[in-house]
């Protein structure tokens, strides 16, 4: 029998509610908002999340290119102006790029990519991957993470100054950058999503897309925590050296 699909409110709860699994709630997070966190941890979170912020763009210029709206295509594309930035302004890559010389980090290593870790790389790739395959909309309402995503950059205003001194303040400006935007993203995935998933089939496959999201922020701190808590990066049992591959296409 068919079931009867969700009301917008019920639908829109039920996304909401998904935020237990964010990754704020991740042991490697809660320390480095608790002040347990090393300087090593923190250098290994700032250019590994680095791979994730050069590929937001990417991704959103995969959803730009299967959509069809131009309505949608025009606000759509103020994610890639806000991470690309534009002439005379700086977008958020530069902002990170900062934060990484803030935590102590040289900012070629960063675009180099050396550090980081295949397990992230690979979730990332994937989310990547999904936006180029999925439809438009699927593609764009898996950034509904977002949701949750005011509350975590607050957190890390709001706790990183008083545990970590030594990080320059100058590199928090990613985290009020995103502050806004990220509010202003949430408004306009949420009516992409709730208008477009009107069966309960088609709501229980985005709760679906939206878990697959937040199993990709997870699964790149679990990636962490091998590396930098547990001391036990990829090939530590037979080098002490970087040996995994740089992101060559394969």
């Amino acid at each position: 029998m068919q079931r009867e699909p969700m009301s917008i409110a019920e639908f829109e709860q039920a996304l909401r509610d998904k935020g237990r699994y964010y990754h704020i709630h991740h042991p490697f997070h809660v320390a480095m908002y608790d002040g347990s966190a090393t300087r090593e941890q923190i250098q290994g979170w700032v250019a590994n999340r680095f791979y994730y912020q050069v590929c937001i763009p990417v991704k959103d210029a995969a959803i730009l290119a299967n959509c069809p709206d131009r309505d949608t295509r025009r606000e759509w594309i103020q994610r890639i102006i806000d991470h690309d930035g534009e002439p005379g302004s700086e977008g958020g890559i530069e902002a990170w790029l900062r934060l990484g010389e803030a935590v102590g980090l040289d900012r070629e290593v960063l675009l180099s990519q050396e550090l980081v870790l295949p397990g992230v790389r690979f979730a990332v790739d994937a989310y990547v991957n999904f936006a180029r395959r999925a439809s438009w909309q699927e593609a764009a309402s898996s950034s509904l993470t977002e949701l949750f995503a005011p509350h975590i950059h607050q957190s890390r205003l709001d706790s990183w100054p008083q545990h970590y001194p030594w990080i320059d303040p100058t590199g928090y400006d990613y985290f009020r950058k995103r502050l806004k935007e990220a509010r202003r993203d949430v408004e306009h995935g949420l009516r992409i999503t709730l208008h477009h998933y009107t069966t309960w089939e088609a709501q229980q496959r985005m709760l679906e897309i939206l878990q697959f999201k937040l199993d990709v922020l997870w699964s790149m701190l679990d990636a962490m925590t091998m590396a930098y808590e547990l001391e036990r990066p990829p090939y530590h049992t037979v080098t002490a050296d970087k040996a995994w591959h740089r992101g060559i296409a394969l």
